[in-house]
């Protein structure tokens, strides 16, 4: 599974580093080479020679050794690996990736870095569940680098919660998939994310709270498996993943417009938040309040139906359409009938009445399709995109395969 792939695994302090042995052994058992480092913290918990034997390597711990800095040995080492994994990775050890911090050869490896990354969080469920662990956690993913969230359960510290280390066979599965078979290699997908703004004067605009958080995962997922993608992005809080085309806009009018001039693809999945409505004329300098302070009056028309339109595109219609369906009430039935308005394929629908889930980093969906719905659990919306991105390949293939 992972022939010809290496990995550099670096193990910081915990309780769980215990578990980097099994994940050592799953590597070198699916034909990884393992590069393993460790940080002095985790040396408390597993011996340097426990990671060497398990992975026929030897172990690197010290920034400052001389012999290997004379050839910028920690450059060197941080690129020599298809991906530098991070198990466990200690609360302490995100704080100083997400800023940035290189005191040591661990820390230093990741600044350096030009692979991907992978982190498996373990740690105390108070530490887990603190906004600063929050923030840092949040900062990581928009710098694209992969989590494997931890699990629930009963940990060393003698309480119950979130933040014990995923099983090795979770994290083994997780790199798998970053450096495994790309099932949508040579495949063209088109997302589109993020809000429209719709002017309504040279300051002022129509807008929505969405931040193209869930977009730009679906994107990466996508990326992940070996897809071609282009992102067609309104103004977004996050920034747009590496490794895919990035097509900017900020009217729906420009995003259709983006969208069509990407045709054709294989599959094209709308997770853009659309205004609806815009200005009929927006005023070309700034409108002014009147002396008798009434309001203005704006004239509204409809905006394009993106989704409708390339589900129903006569020429260059992707043979997979996929679109989202953020509802306050009656969020199965409303998605059930938009599917159906729409002419797409699939709609990923979700409640976003008063959940905190527009703009945030979970969701709840509906994966609604013309043979039922499947409901799926609230996880993170990087956890939303890897599953729809599954889905995406097996669709596609089953359309290959005539199935």
């Amino acid at each position: 599974m992972l022939a010809n792939r290496t990995v550099t695994l670096i193990v910081t302090g915990g309780i769980a580093a215990y578990k980097a042995l099994e994940l050592v052994r799953l590597l070198r058992q699916a034909g990884a080479r393992v590069i393993p480092v460790m940080t002095r913290a985790a040396e408390s918990f597993v011996t340097p020679l426990s990671l060497a034997a398990l992975a026929e390597e030897e172990v690197h711990r010290d920034l400052f050794d001389l012999t290997r800095e004379a050839r910028m040995g920690h450059i060197a080492l941080s690129r020599a690996a298809d991906l530098v994994a991070v198990v466990p990775a200690s609360a302490d050890f995100l704080a100083k990736m997400a800023h940035g911090l290189a005191d040591d050869l661990a820390s230093t490896m990741v600044l350096a870095t030009d692979t991907p990354v992978l982190v498996a969080p373990a740690m105390n469920v108070r530490m887990w569940q603190h906004p600063a662990t929050r923030r840092n956690l949040a900062r990581l993913r928009e710098d694209g680098v992969h989590v494997v969230p931890p699990e629930e359960g009963a940990m060393a510290c003698g309480e119950t919660g979130e933040g014990r280390l995923a099983a090795p066979e979770a994290v083994l599965a997780a790199i798998a998939r970053l450096l495994g078979p790309k099932p949508l290699a040579g495949r063209h997908v088109i997302v589109t994310s993020g809000p429209t703004r719709e002017p309504i004067d040279p300051v002022r605009f129509i807008a929505n709270r969405s931040s193209g958080r869930q977009g730009a995962a679906i994107a990466r997922a996508l990326a992940d498996l070996g897809a071609d993608v282009t992102f067609v992005t309104g103004p977004a809080e996050v920034p747009p993943p590496a490794g895919v085309r990035v097509v900017p806009v900020e009217t729906a009018a420009e995003m259709l417009a983006a969208v069509e001039e990407a045709l054709p693809a294989d599959a094209a999945v709308f997770a853009a938040a659309v205004a609806d409505w815009r200005v009929r004329q927006a005023a070309s300098s700034k409108i002014k309040k009147t002396p008798d302070g009434a309001p203005p009056t704006l004239r509204m028309i409809e905006n394009p139906d993106i989704l409708a339109a390339i589900s129903r595109h006569p020429d260059m219609r992707p043979p997979l359409v996929v679109g989202f369906a953020a509802e306050t009430d009656d969020v199965l039935g409303n998605a059930r009938a938009k599917r159906v308005r729409k002419g797409c394929d699939w709609i990923v629908a979700n409640d976003v009445g008063g959940t905190g889930i527009m703009g945030g980093a979970e969701n709840e969906v509906i994966l609604v399709t013309a043979e039922g719905e499947e409901r799926w659990p609230r996880m993170t919306k990087e956890e939303v995109a890897r599953r729809l991105a599954e889905r995406i390949v097996a669709a596609l293939e089953r359309q290959e395969g005539g199935g």
